[in-house]
């Protein structure tokens, strides 16, 4: 039996692990639990307030098995770097990044732990040609899979886009736009001074970033203009903050506004076209001098994604995105290729398969 622990640091990068963990559990050689971490949240604007309990009780209600130990494992699964890793003992670590953007963090922080082995499962080619250019490819072990977390989007009636729009109430008869900021640096500022523009047009549902709503580490702000918004203003659908996965959504939008998130990859990888907001501030620095993002806002998906630099860009670049070009076709197609392997929903199954011959030739039966 093969003692697997799925180290979930925060709630959110469940829906990286998922498919993964779905794969998994259909093998009985795994023994299956879930480590949650502390995830907290401000309080107050002080207090920072751990929701562990509240965490593992809707995990255990879908029928996980939650542990609090993290040793004597054979297997670690994870959605980011481990917290203090050597807590965890001699373990195979597998890391699905829980997203598939372009900020740096997510290799950066295996940088900083290059002294313990992680197995890194990557979407495509672009990220895997960006480490090298760092000269970081001996940094893990790298396999060009896919990642699972994308898989949903493609099974077939996994998302129901009838049901999703009945049950938010929205006009099926106009197009949609998702409005899905990251929370820093975010466009969030900037573009609520015109959000209102998109009324009564389209009908505008708004996504925050879990960050946007915790107060931990940014502010309470960002989700009160919304909430007010949406209370005012029938065509404006703000999603729960408990609503973690934005995949519904980017399946049922015609359309995407958002700045640095992962998201912007996401509705590429749908082969939709999305709207980059470019940041006064998006090429900010890690503390170690290194580039937050490893591709230039500017030049992200250019030809493919229109561009705001200001809020009186959104009409024309929704306008835009809603009226693809040919070259803009030619282009999405470029780049969906070069940012993604295997958009087949298949990738948890590719994951399984390394996982199966890294248990074996560590002697355990996969």
């Amino acid at each position: 039996m093969i003692k697997v622990l799925f180290d979930l640091k925060k709630e959110y990068y469940f829906n990286s692990l998922q498919p993964v963990y779905e794969e998994l559990k259909r093998d009985p050689e795994y023994d299956i639990q879930f480590y949650v971490g502390k995830d907290e949240k401000r309080f107050l604007g002080i207090f920072l307030l751990p929701q562990k309990k509240q965490i593992e009780e809707r995990l255990t209600k879908l029928g996980l098995k939650i542990t609090d130990q993290i040793a004597g494992f054979d297997l670690v699964v994870c959605g980011d770097v481990l917290k203090k890793p050597e807590r965890y003992g001699d373990v195979v670590r597998v890391h699905l990044d829980h997203g598939v953007g372009t900020k740096t963090l997510r290799i950066r922080n295996i940088q900083k732990q290059k002294d313990y082995h992680y197995n890194v499962f990557l979407e495509g080619q672009c990220w895997f040609n960006y480490i090298k250019s760092l000269g970081w490819e001996n940094l893990a072990d790298f396999y060009l899979t896919g990642l699972p977390k994308l898989d949903p989007l493609f099974w077939e009636g996994y998302y129901n886009n009838a049901v999703l729009t009945k049950k938010l109430g929205i006009d099926p008869n106009k197009k949609t736009v998702l409005f899905a900021p990251s929370y820093k640096p975010s466009c969030i500022s900037y573009v609520q001074s015109r959000i209102t523009d998109l009324l009564p047009e389209y009908n505008l549902i708004v996504k925050l970033h879990p960050y946007s709503w915790g107060g931990k580490y940014a502010s309470h702000s960002q989700h009160r203009f919304y909430e007010k918004l949406a209370k005012k203003q029938s065509d404006v659908f703000l999603i729960d903050k408990e609503d973690y996965d934005i995949y519904p959504y980017l399946f049922l939008a015609d359309t995407l506004i958002s700045d640095t998130s992962s998201v912007i990859n996401e509705f590429l990888a749908l082969g939709k076209y999305g709207i980059i907001y470019v940041l006064p501030e998006s090429k900010l620095k890690h503390s170690d001098g290194m580039e937050s993002v490893s591709i230039d806002p500017k030049i992200w998906l250019d030809g493919a994604f229109p561009k705001m630099y200001n809020p009186e860009d959104l009409i024309p670049a929704v306008e835009s995105a809603l009226n693809p070009t040919k070259e803009m076709k030619i282009k999405l197609k470029e780049y969906r290729e070069y940012f993604f392997t295997g958009l087949d929903g298949n990738s948890a199954k590719r994951v399984k398969d390394e996982i199966d011959k890294l248990m074996k030739s560590r002697g355990k039966n996969g």
